[in-house]
């Protein structure tokens, strides 16, 4: 297990989102994965998404959905990242992951992801993390291997046509299966 720290080893703390948090979240996951901004990160999806990553609804449904979490990641009392934890029966679903593009690539990621992992195998006593990735975004899969997921090979389609999710730039998205045993 790789346990270097990032190159900003400030304490970062973690807990479970409140309704409070949306107007900070979404901006946060937005700048992470779209539009100008999640340039400056390593990990977006700018050249093949364009609009809304998400919106206050989609938050709000996530934290009060029974057996469903948003962790809030906070270094200095600001929030710099959070994740979705969403039980389902033996294993536990990973998604909503945005780091703040100016610290991706710093390690953070890396962290953040062991504690949701953990938090999860604590919480639920789950045996698997779950996650679905757009399939054309092979550098990203590549990093989710590192750190011991495997491909599944399993798809399911792109939702086109829901504005909500974003406007696909390209005809062939599909969302890959990905599974670590914890």
């Amino acid at each position: 297990m790789d346990t270097a720290l990032p190159r900003d080893s400030a304490a970062l703390t973690y807990r479970d989102a409140v309704e409070a948090d949306v107007p900070a979240l979404v901006p946060l996951i937005d700048s992470a994965y779209r539009g100008d901004a999640s340039r400056t990160g390593w990990t977006n999806e700018a050249d093949i998404l364009e609009g809304q990553r998400t919106d206050p609804e989609s938050i709000r449904a996530v934290i009060t959905a029974p057996c469903s979490t948003l962790l809030v990641v906070e270094r200095d009392g600001e929030v710099i990242a959070c994740c979705q934890l969403e039980h389902r029966g033996e294993a536990a679903y990973f998604g909503m992951f945005a780091v703040r593009p100016e610290l991706q690539g710093t390690g953070f990621g890396r962290r953040i992801l062991a504690e949701a992992e953990r938090t999860a195998r604590e919480r639920w006593g789950v045996r698997e993390m779950h996650m679905t990735v757009i399939s054309v975004r092979e550098e990203l899969i590549a990093w989710y291997e590192r750190r011991g997921y495997r491909r599944t090979g399993k798809m399911s389609p792109f939702p086109y046509g829901e504005e909500r999710v974003g406007i696909p730039q390209r005809d062939d998205l599909a969302f890959e299966l990905l599974v670590k045993d914890l």
